[in-house]
């Protein structure tokens, strides 16, 4: 760059000031360098996010160990990080509903380094803890919709009925005499079922639990009649030995360990589609480069052959697709549950 320099200007003596005309021609100078780092900017946005991820990233899970949102968030962080090139730590911090988790990856930066490994309670959690301010849709950016675990319909074989047509006339002659189990008030499983009560006319007493591990126990024993399940994992081999009954799945398909039972959709209740599923969000405004990455990664991971057997192990099933994909279902299922959950009055335990 020359620099032309006006005629009648005085170099500065030693030891004051510049002069004007001086001093302009540095600040357009900076002006200038100024613009040509914010075109280069604009230019290759990726530039700033193309290290990442360069250090561990945090996936909070809203699940206490061993539970089986937990199991399938460990499974998923290790064949991550392996794509990543990175460890993937899996935090677990249970507490009101998934909304503690919710909380705090919400307000984490936006960097990609701390992520949420969702289930469908970030949907239902803040209509019935009351705390809108964690609405899904705003206060996080989708990253990947990672499985689907559907929920089962299982009876204890004393329920005289092994066809959902049985089960639903059963429940009709019996108006509230059967006990259903649940993990809990407000839970997916409750909720499914509070749905399938109102699709088909049946009623029936309600018994929550502390997690589906206590309610097994008593389902095992006939001291509750059924539940609908999404622990299959825990459920099968009872099922196998005859100890209960698989009825129906609540899901559009089928399960593809439990083949020859039918869907609640196909039989009693057309159109009946509810279950629970996972996947991972980030902070909201969440940088595009960092999302695309782990799109990509989490996408990876899911086509690889034992992991879809691994999931299909634990009574899940491998979905993927987009960011938009997982936003859109996190939106029509939030709008869904808010609206069942004010009908019906449905309350936390």
């Amino acid at each position: 760059m020359t620099i032309a320099v006006t005629q009648g200007a005085r170099p500065a003596a030693s030891g004051t000031s510049r002069t004007p005309v001086f001093s302009t021609v540095l600040a357009s100078i900076s002006l200038a360098a100024a613009a040509i780092v914010t075109v280069s900017a604009a230019a290759f946005p990726g530039a700033a996010q193309a290290a990442y991820p360069d250090k561990p990233v945090r996936m909070v899970v809203a699940f206490s160990p061993g539970g089986p949102t937990d199991v399938l968030a460990r499974l998923f962080a290790q064949k991550l990080a392996d794509q990543l090139g990175q460890p993937v730590v899996v935090e677990n911090r249970p507490g009101a509903g998934g909304n503690l988790a919710s909380d705090v990856v919400a307000n984490a930066p936006a960097d990609g380094y701390t992520l949420l490994y969702n289930s469908s309670s970030v949907t239902i959690s803040p209509a019935l803890f009351n705390t809108p301010r964690l609405d899904p849709r705003k206060i996080f950016t989708p990253v990947a919709y990672v499985a689907t675990v559907p929920l089962v319909l299982i009876v204890n074989p004393s329920v005289d009925a092994k066809t959902p047509k049985e089960f639903v006339e059963l429940l009709k002659r019996k108006p509230g005499a059967l006990n259903f189990g649940s993990s809990g008030n407000g839970t997916i499983d409750h909720l499914t079922a509070v749905l399938f009560g109102k699709q088909t006319g049946v009623t029936f007493s309600h018994v929550p639990y502390k997690g589906n591990a206590a309610a097994l126990p008593d389902l095992l024993a006939g001291r509750i009649d059924f539940m609908m399940s999404g622990s299959l994992n825990a459920f099968m081999p009872f099922v196998k030995e005859g100890r209960l009954r698989a009825i129906a799945a609540t899901t559009a398909q089928r399960v593809s360990i439990l083949p020859d039972t039918p869907t609640l959709g196909e039989t009693v209740a057309p159109g009946f589609d509810s279950g629970t599923w996972q996947g991972i969000v980030g902070p909201a405004a969440l940088p595009a480069p960092v999302v695309t990455k782990l799109n990509e990664a989490v996408n990876k991971v899911l086509a690889q052959p034992d992991t879809r057997d691994s999931l299909i192990a634990q009574g899940a099933m491998a979905t993927g697709g987009t960011p938009g994909d997982y936003g859109k279902l996190i939106g029509s299922e939030y709008e869904r549950w808010t609206r069942i959950i004010k009908e019906t009055g449905t309350k936390s335990d």
